[in-house]
C-alpha cells in the first residue's frame, strides 16, 4: 500500500477555522488594507493637485475667451 504524501494534512473542508486563526487573517487583511490605501493616497494626492492645476488654468482660458468673444463682438457691432 502506497502512503500518502501529506499524511497528517486535513481536507479543508473538515478543517475549523479557530480564533486565533481568524484574528491572524483579520490582522494580514488590516496590513494589505494599509497598505493600499497609502499608496492610493500618495497615487491621489498629487493627481488632484495637478487637476486643481489645469481646472485653474482652463477657467482662466475661459475668462480670455469670452473676454476675446465680447471684444470682438464690439468690433463687428461699429
Amino acid at each position: 500500500m502506497r502512503e500518502s504524501p501529506h499524511p497528517t494534512r486535513l481536507s479543508y473542508n473538515r478543517r475549523m477555522l479557530t480564533d486565533e486563526d481568524k484574528q491572524w487573517i483579520k490582522q494580514q487583511l488590516e496590513g494589505v488594507e494599509t497598505t493600499l490605501l497609502t499608496e492610493f493616497h500618495k497615487w491621489a494626492s498629487p493627481v488632484e493637485m495637478r487637476q486643481r492645476s489645469h481646472a485653474a488654468a482652463i477657467r482662466a482660458l475661459d475668462a480670455e475667451v469670452e473676454s476675446l468673444s465680447d471684444r470682438l463682438k464690439n468690433l463687428e457691432g461699429r
